[in-house]
């Protein structure tokens, strides 16, 4: 369920017409309901009540400060894959203490700043990763809190791009390297070990992926505290799917009941890490047509949102429900609605059957909350949309849009009649 729906005709978020959205703040914009992240978010936590939990939301999936600080506000953890997310988060409002830093690779930098700022839990993914958690650990007096994200080689049935659990992954070690790992992570003092970690993959559309992972890392705790070493929590990662066309994904009251039975009897805390259902359905973009062009048969509606704008369609062939914020009836066809960026696969849908629009109208493409402006880039010296966060009848920028200066902010050019600085011997 969202709250972007029509009344009187018009597309609405909450109870602001979309219309009067892009007028006040111009297009391409991101525009996001505080009504449906709060309802997300609170659905998911409660399909786990009665288990020992922590929600930690994927910062990746969309960062922006209004986003996290509601999430804050709600008691949220952050599961991060950077120092700058960590950054974010921390402005945000975010407890570091709820936030678990995952990702292959973490630099020194990165790591030191989590452990500065004490978070719950370093996400380890290999031997070498441990090792210079530990050097940085030592080198700052530290002891750093981790796990180990074992990579239990589960198809997640989802889109190559984003699996992350199957043995061809660069996510995570073998159950087989793990109890190598956490043994020498046992016996080294400036370790403390937390948890099991994993994560199988994005957009999952069935509970029996999960529940496959969670069996592997199950018993991978389990004797792990044969031999003494304590498992506190287990992370059993996120990835569940939306709907963006015809996918069925479970409802997060299944996949809670399924979680909690998988869960029977373990006694420690376990932690998820959903981005996609929090916040997908959440968010939309909006985009005027410039003109409708027709060439033979392809009728084509180039828009002032492209790839640059929203990258999924061309990255991963992914589907966006498309359709008028307005009123006005339209006549039926196939449509390519296209941007203005100079490449073939810059398209937010194609061969779309769908009113044909007409130049002007405010076109709204829905599911786009989660890897959409996240995502976006400067490509074609494009500037980046504005994001607005509606509640009720009020709406709040979140984000301004950016200009032509901020796209040659830190820049720099050769002075005239100036010759550059000689080149800086390195080493």
């Amino acid at each position: 369920m969202n709250h972007f729906e029509r009344k009187d005709g018009e597309l609405r978020a909450e109870k602001i017409r979309l219309e009067d959205l892009a007028r006040a703040y111009g297009t391409p914009l991101y525009v996001y309901s505080s009504a449906t992240l709060r309802r997300h978010w609170r659905v998911l936590d409660r399909s786990l009540s009665g288990l020992r939990h922590l929600v930690c939301y994927a910062t990746k999936a969309n960062g922006n400060l209004g986003i996290l600080d509601l999430f804050a506000r709600m008691g949220a953890g952050f599961d991060i894959v950077s120092g700058g997310e960590l950054y974010r988060v921390l402005k945000a409002g975010g407890d570091p203490r709820k936030v678990v830093f995952s990702g292959v690779g973490k630099t020194d930098e990165e790591i030191a700043f989590a452990l500065s700022q004490r978070v719950k839990c370093l996400n380890v993914e290999s031997g070498p990763e441990l090792a210079r958690v530990s050097v940085v650990a030592r080198r700052l007096g530290a002891i750093a809190p981790i796990a180990l994200r074992v990579n239990p080689d589960v198809d997640p049935r989802t889109h190559p791009y984003i699996a992350t659990g199957l043995k061809k992954s660069k996510f995570g070690v073998s159950v087989e390297d793990a109890r190598r790992l956490y043994r020498i992570a046992a016996r080294d003092p400036a370790i403390e070990i937390r948890g099991v970690a994993c994560h199988i993959g994005s957009q999952i559309t069935t509970v029996t992926p999960f529940l496959d992972a969670i069996a592997r890392v199950r018993a991978l705790a389990r004797d792990l505290e044969r031999t003494g070493i304590q498992v506190r929590h287990l992370d059993i990662g996120g990835g569940l799917g939306i709907q963006y066309r015809d996918e069925d994904p479970p409802h997060p009251d299944e996949y809670g009941a399924a979680v909690k039975r998988a869960m029977r009897g373990f006694r420690g805390e376990v932690i998820l890490e959903p981005g996609r259902v929090l916040v997908g359905n959440a968010g939309v973009l909006l985009t005027r047509v410039l003109h409708v062009k027709r060439s033979g048969r392809k009728v084509f509606a180039v828009v002032d949102a492209a790839m640059n704008d929203l990258v999924r369609p061309s990255l991963y062939g992914a589907h966006h429900d498309i359709e008028s914020c307005g009123a006005a009836p339209r006549p039926p066809g196939t449509v390519d609605v296209v941007g203005p960026v100079c490449e073939s696969s810059d398209f937010l849908a194609q061969g779309r059957k769908m009113p044909v629009p007409e130049a002007g109208d405010l076109l709204c493409v829905r599911s786009a909350g989660a890897y959409g402006f996240s995502m976006s880039s400067n490509y074609n010296a494009r500037p980046r949309a504005a994001e607005v966060l509606v509640a009720g009848d009020t709406a709040h920028l979140v984000r301004k849009r950016e200009a032509w200066p901020d796209l040659v902010r830190g820049e720099k050019v050769r002075p005239p009649g100036r010759r550059f600085p000689a080149r800086r011997r390195i080493g």
